[in-house]
């Protein structure tokens, strides 16, 4: 049972069977789940650490099986991602002239909201609270915040880990990339315009 818990400093300790402490820091347990609270009962596995000390491994919810963390996405990947973009929107420039000013505004408006929104779902990730939704994550990061998005994933270290999330989110950057060039296109803009204007 984990008996102390710093949210702060990610670590606390658990009661062995035998009565006696063990240390379990934030990074015994998966990657995304939860962070754990005094109280519930924690299954682990003990391993020792380099001065010798025990401590809590493979930790994770009693009945629960545990869940090897998956390879966070590279930095590399996302710095790609983001210059590729910036060759695109130069070349749309360059090809089919200026992009309207406000895309601009727009891009870095929203990936200021994505990031800020990152931050809050990480701070409420560790201390238990109501959580940002994955959709509202995704959607933010579509409607332009992608860039603010792969910043926060790899300042913040959130959100890089979970497979299903990473797929969905790179998909969401392809269909706002493409979007975009398709609406810079010549003629598609003013077609777009048009049809909204009846």
């Amino acid at each position: 049972m984990l008996h102390t818990w710093n949210p702060e400093r990610g670590f606390g300790f658990l009661t062995r069977p035998d009565g006696s402490d063990l240390f379990v820091h934030v990074k015994a347990f998966p990657r995304e789940s939860e962070p754990p609270a005094v109280g519930e009962q924690i299954s682990y596995e003990v391993e020792a650490q380099p001065d010798g000390k025990l401590r809590a491994a493979q930790a994770r919810r009693a009945g629960e099986n545990y869940v090897a963390p998956s390879r966070p996405t590279s930095p590399l990947l996302g710095a790609l991602a983001i210059l590729a973009f910036t060759a695109i929107y130069l070349l749309v420039e360059l090809n089919w002239g200026p992009v309207p000013l406000w895309v601009l505004f727009v891009y870095l408006g929203v990936s200021a909201i994505t990031f800020g929104a990152y931050a809050i779902d990480k701070s409420a990730a560790r201390l238990r609270q109501r959580r940002v939704a994955e959709t509202s994550l995704i959607l933010l990061g579509m409607f332009g915040g992608w860039p603010g998005a792969i910043l926060a994933q790899q300042l913040l270290r959130h959100k890089t880990a979970k497979m299903s999330f990473r797929a969905v989110f790179w998909v969401s950057v392809l269909i706002n990339v493409f979007v975009f060039v398709a609406l810079n296109a010549p003629g598609v803009a003013q077609a777009v315009v048009d049809v909204l204007g009846g």
